[in-house]
């Protein structure tokens, strides 16, 4: 995040503005929020901790392999938003 701010207005909602930058293609944007919807706890930085034993799950995974990318990209193209028959539900 860069920078935030208000555009206060006398005639009608006022607005928070969020100027950021991009932390893949590190372009700036700007984003408006209506002031009563706004929450700045939203900007607050929260640290996940892993439990040890998904810490230690996770490093018996080891890396992403190559094949992984492509076997989920594949996976990825065949979701549908229908929901899949898992049989009977009795």
């Amino acid at each position: 995040m860069i920078q935030t701010g208000l555009y206060l207005s006398s005639t009608g909602p006022s607005y928070v503005y969020v100027r950021f930058r991009c932390g893949r293609c590190r372009r700036v944007g700007e984003q408006l929020v209506q002031e009563s919807n706004w929450d700045p706890t939203v900007l607050q930085h929260t640290e996940v901790r892993m439990s040890e034993e998904e810490l230690r799950r996770f490093v018996e995974m080891g890396e992403i392999t190559p094949d992984e990318v492509v076997d989920f990209h594949y996976a990825v193209g065949k979701l549908t938003a229908e929901p899949e028959d898992v049989g009977d539900p009795a």
